[in-house]
């Protein structure tokens, strides 16, 4: 390699394509949160392209991106589509997270100092005053990660973001009816007491049950939301099927 090209090199600035990537993922994560994109409905690559005036490069970077975060399905032949809801996921979401969480505030509490403190009573006063779902699941995340921070395990924090992410979307579920905010927030305070005296047993246990209820709590909701789903379809399909059979007998 010669001089030139070697200085050319080390002098050159990248322009990642991530940021556009970034932005139309998260347009197409608000329209799905918001309702405008359906569960199930095909997201046409081409169209969003067209959409943002971009090429299609960045568009199937965000489609990768909500792949991992469990917002898109992307099948063989068959192109991305809204991911539906699935009460298994769910559930096995929040057992993840009880575990990576009860295991990351057990490392973290001894090394919590007063502002560490200060700052987490900050986000979850933060969180319970927030009134709009869609910013306490932001004030949420903030708040528990505030807890395992001082751990200083980066790879382990990054897993539970992940698992933050793919929860998301369930967690604004258990958000729609204020009796369960109410319900959170109290939990968070009980965590943050434990916490704050350095209670290793308790901050762990709280935290385990907090989760692995609110996973419960989804799993039970989207699992009646189905069967109910799946008892009206097969009512209708056999009201038509006696509306069918009694024309042929009127004939």
């Amino acid at each position: 390699m010669s001089s030139s090209t070697a200085s050319s090199f080390r002098d050159a600035q990248f322009e990642p394509r991530q940021s556009t990537s970034r932005f139309i993922a998260d347009a197409l994560r608000s329209a799905i949160v918001e309702g405008a994109l359906l569960l199930g409905e095909p997201l046409r690559q081409n169209a969003i392209a067209r959409q943002f005036s971009v090429s299609a490069i960045p568009v199937r970077e965000a489609f990768r991106q909500l792949e991992s975060e469990g917002w898109v399905t992307i099948e063989p032949n068959r192109g991305a589509a809204v991911s539906l809801q699935s009460a298994d996921e769910a559930r096995e979401i929040y057992e993840i997270r009880a575990s990576l969480e009860s295991l990351a505030i057990g490392i973290a509490i001894e090394h919590h100092t007063p502002q560490t403190l200060a700052d987490a009573k900050r986000l979850l006063e933060a969180a319970e005053n927030e009134p709009d779902p869609a910013l306490y699941v932001v004030r949420n995340e903030q708040f528990h990660m505030s807890l395992y921070t001082p751990a200083n395990r980066p790879r382990l924090m990054e897993l539970i973001g992940q698992m933050h992410r793919r929860g998301e979307r369930y967690l604004r579920l258990k958000l729609g009816l204020p009796i369960h905010k109410d319900t959170s927030d109290t939990e968070h305070c009980a965590i943050f007491d434990a916490l704050a005296t350095r209670d290793i047993e308790r901050a762990q246990t709280l935290v385990a049950r907090h989760l692995l209820a609110t996973g419960e709590l989804i799993h039970r909701f989207l699992a009646d939301a189905q069967a109910l789903a799946h008892h009206t379809h097969t009512k209708k399909k056999r009201c038509a099927s006696s509306r069918t059979t009694s024309d042929k007998a009127d004939a």
